[in-house]
């Protein structure tokens, strides 16, 4: 059974009365891919059901007078049929269409519309540059964790939009006339690779929206995030042959330009982390994130997979624009496998008083990122209990880590399941996820505080209050020592037992547990 199979399984066994629930799609036709997502509305949470992409390459079409050839309108034709077929029974209220730059581009976009009605009932809504920016903020904002100001940065087919806002709202919003698509066509014919063809598409990209980087820089930014398929690419080939974090950074830019420039078509490009139906789209998108980062002085970029569709499909329920995501997802979550949040709440608290003691970071810098990725899997614990009570951990480390996440990047959703995953029961230190951002000694203390958590609340029950509880701990995590109120243990033998075979357990792979 795959992954999707089993989850919508493991939703249908949920014992839940479930109020409303609404199906709805979201397609982006872009310059390169179109782009559908069907999703639905159920328990105040938006959960993706599938996702379709289609390579069409409308900006290919586009010549030099802005007509788009009968080919590229038939590949777009063809590919709204394919779609039209998926969303057979759909309201035409929930589904939204949007067009970008290439539609609104072509002096005879009205002839693709017109074919397109003739196999895709719904109607079809060419959107401004300006508009694409906003949603694209949309689409970034609803799924990733950082919150203040963001400067978002998209590298489509025809167009960049570069936004910064704050929170939900964009503040500057600006689209540019240069894609990878039309930077391939225009600047590398015949798909030849050259230092001159790169620098000319380099300095074009430069000259587009040098007049940009005085307010942009101005108004100034917390973090940067780049959304789909360019940056997407990038980030994937920076994983695979430079640094796991696939954090996007000047100095790995040039690398991967050098790298790049060692080619001369684009049919010899072969990098790891790149694949082949991107290859032609690569490089001159790499030109354009470069000139990015120079007119603007950005020191490094977070990949986002929330862009221009996941806004389109937000904008749909007006409902989900709260200041904390993860809490939207987390109660969505709860809603669905229903969890008991009376014990969720009781080891979220245990959790909290913990990890409030515990000081020896590795990396102190991420220190309130891991603690609250600590309290977020005391609460989601046994999402997997739906499934069956033994095994708990490995059936809800399993589905936190194969179902959409808004709000936690994917370093974060590793980090979330590896807790889950090893909260109960004999480990081994050799089993962990290697982290690219997170020290393993912190991984190991995170998943040690939640395993006390949950210990103190065996019972189930608030019987016993266990604010009055100290830790202490050795930098080298091998020596723990709890200490309680006096008579705690005496008053909660489940408890006293609980602890004795957890050290136990720790003795076998050399770290100490104390407790009085």
């Amino acid at each position: 059974m795959n992954n999707q199979n089993l989850i919508a399984k493991v939703t249908e066994l949920a014992p839940l009365t479930r109020t409303e629930v609404k199906e709805i799609a979201a397609i982006d036709l872009g310059s390169n891919s179109f782009h559908m997502i069907i999703a639905r509305i159920m328990n105040g949470s938006i959960q993706i059901l599938s996702r379709l992409k289609q390579k069409v390459q409308l900006a290919e079409g586009l010549d030099e007078n802005d007509v788009l050839s009968q080919a590229a309108i038939t590949r777009g034709v063809n590919c709204l049929a394919l779609f039209a077929e998926r969303l057979q029974g759909f309201a035409p209220e929930n589904v939204n269409v949007v067009g970008t730059y290439t539609l609104r581009r072509a002096v005879n976009n009205q002839e693709f519309l017109r074919q397109a009605k003739a196999v895709f009932p719904y109607p079809i809504n060419i959107i401004t540059g300006k508009t694409e920016a906003k949603t694209i903020y949309a689409g970034v904002s609803h799924t990733q964790p950082e919150t203040g100001r963001k400067f978002v940065i998209d590298i489509g087919g025809g167009s960049t939009e570069m936004i910064i806002g704050e929170n939900f709202t964009p503040i500057l919003a600006e689209s540019r006339h240069m894609g990878c698509v039309s930077f391939a066509k225009k600047f590398f014919p015949n798909g030849v690779i050259s230092q001159q063809h790169f620098h000319h598409a380099r300095q074009a990209a430069l000259m587009k929206i040098e007049d940009l980087a005085f307010e942009y820089r101005h108004l100034g930014w917390d973090v940067v995030l780049g959304s789909s398929g360019t940056i997407k690419t990038v980030y994937q080939v920076i994983m695979s042959n430079i640094d796991p974090n696939g954090m996007i950074t000047p100095q790995r830019l040039n690398q991967l330009i050098e790298r790049t420039l060692q080619s001369s078509h684009f049919d010899e490009l072969k990098l790891s982390g790149l694949i082949e139906e991107r290859a032609d789209v690569f490089v001159p998108g790499l030109a354009i994130l470069s000139a990015v980062f120079e007119t603007f002085g950005i020191q490094q970029m977070r990949y986002s997979d929330g862009a221009l569709r996941e806004g389109v499909m937000y904008s749909l329920e007006k409902n989900f624009q709260v200041t904390n995501i993860r809490q939207r997802t987390a109660l969505g979550l709860a809603e669905q496998f229903a969890i008991d949040l009376a014990q969720a709440e009781r080891v979220y608290q245990s959790a909290k008083l913990l990890g409030s003691q515990y000081t020896h970071w590795q990396k102190p810098e991420l220190a309130e990122e891991m603690s609250e990725i600590l309290l977020w899997a005391a609460k989601l614990h046994e999402v997997g209990i739906v499934i069956n009570h033994k095994g708990m951990q490995k059936h809800s480390a399993y589905i936190l880590q194969n179902i959409e996440l808004p709000g936690f990047d994917k370093e974060q959703q590793r980090l979330l399941t590896t807790l889950v995953r090893y909260q109960i029961n004999l480990f081994k230190l050799s089993d962990f996820t290697k982290f690219s951002r997170y020290h393993e000694q912190d991984v190991l203390a995170l998943i040690r505080l939640l395993r006390l958590a949950i210990m103190l609340n065996k019972s189930r029950q608030a019987t016993e209050k266990t604010e009055r509880i100290s830790l202490k701990t050795d930098r080298s995590l091998s020596h723990w020592q709890v200490t309680f109120a006096n008579d705690y243990l005496t008053h909660t033998p489940l408890v006293h037992n609980e602890l004795k075979a957890e050290k136990r357990l720790l003795n076998e792979i050399g770290l100490e547990l104390h407790f009085n």
